[in-house]
């Protein structure tokens, strides 16, 4: 048997949570005396599917064709399940991104296999597989057995970080029996380029409606700037329109996991912790001493935020140039 990981790209690049994913299924392999395998859908470079190998896949199915590249929830559910019946793979691994939960919950009932979403850590068993997960919008945690012969699983960023573990491998350029998305139309795909982008941010810096306007970002990017990171959000920031619904973090945003996440004016709802909880290290800047957000950060700044940042500014340049 197998651990089959479906990997996502963007832009000829694959994505970091994907190796992670890769990573994740190379544990459960060398626990189960298995083997990785990866599915990619698109044009990728040689140079860019060696990473795959780098961190444990020993064989890569790569569907290259131009029909394929047209994203469909139900065809790629159907390729991911013909793809594990060919290569006679039990586990399937997807990254719990926007697409990831698309589709493994599809794949799961294709295959008859247990589906644990918003995986957490590393099994606790794996046999048989016993895992811990997100649940009530990150307020609680569960462990989950899975009972089927078959397993269909989303991890979460930052669950086991990334680890070499090279393997010699082979590629296979795979045409499908499936039939290639046809009921999908793409008229325009806009594409944003020299920007860090949110869900693959080491560090992400984050403001609220204690920001008061959108007109008062300007500290918030600089900050982001100085220190390489993503640019978020809140919801109530993005419904006012201040922000793009592209930067919303939260239960109903983005789910992000970075290695430092820094919330700004934000009050700590628990549909904004939901979102933000899997991250290493919480900083808070907030002016209110019973914010919530302050019993979920590691660091806590009370104060003004608009007196604490040109000195967090500052700070940081100074680091920056030491």
């Amino acid at each position: 048997m197998s651990v089959l990981v479906f990997v996502e790209s963007r832009i000829g690049s694959i994505k970091k949570q994907s190796l992670e994913a890769v990573t994740y299924a190379k544990y459960i392999a060398d626990n189960t005396s298995s083997d990785v395998k990866a599915l990619i859908i698109g044009t990728i470079s040689s140079e860019e599917l060696s990473k795959l190998a780098l961190y444990g896949a020993s064989k890569i199915i790569n569907v290259s064709s131009e029909t394929w590249q047209k994203h469909d929830s139900r065809r790629y559910a159907q390729l991911v399940t013909e793809v594990a019946e060919k290569e006679n793979c039990n586990v399937v691994l997807f990254a719990h991104s926007n697409m990831g939960k698309a589709l493994a919950p599809r794949v799961a009932v294709r295959m008859k296999a247990g589906f644990v979403p918003n995986v957490l850590a590393l099994p606790e068993s794996n046999n048989p597989l016993i895992l811990r997960k997100k649940s009530y919008n990150g307020a609680a945690f569960q462990k989950v057995k899975v009972n089927s012969s078959n397993a269909v699983l989303s991890i979460n960023p930052n669950v086991c970080g990334l680890k070499e573990s090279p393997v010699s491998v082979n590629v296979e350029k795979y045409e499908p029996t499936t039939p290639a998305p046809a009921d999908t139309i793409i008229e325009n795909v806009d594409v944003t380029t020299g920007k860090v982008i949110l869900t693959e941010a080491s560090i992400v810096v984050s403001g609220g409606r204690g920001m008061k306007s959108g007109e008062n970002w300007k500290p918030i990017e600089e900050l982001a700037e100085v220190l390489g990171a993503g640019l978020a959000c809140s919801r109530p920031v993005s419904d006012e329109g201040w922000r793009s619904h592209e930067e919303h973090v939260g239960q109903t945003g983005k789910i992000i996991a970075p290695d430092l996440y820094i919330a700004i004016g934000i009050s700590g709802a628990i549909q904004h912790i939901g979102g933000i909880s899997g991250s290493k290290v919480i900083v808070a800047i907030d002016k209110d001493k019973d914010a919530p957000i302050f019993k979920y950060a590691d660091y806590g700044i009370v104060g003004d935020a608009f007196e604490v940042l040109p000195r967090l500014i500052e700070s940081a340049k100074k680091f920056k140039n030491s």
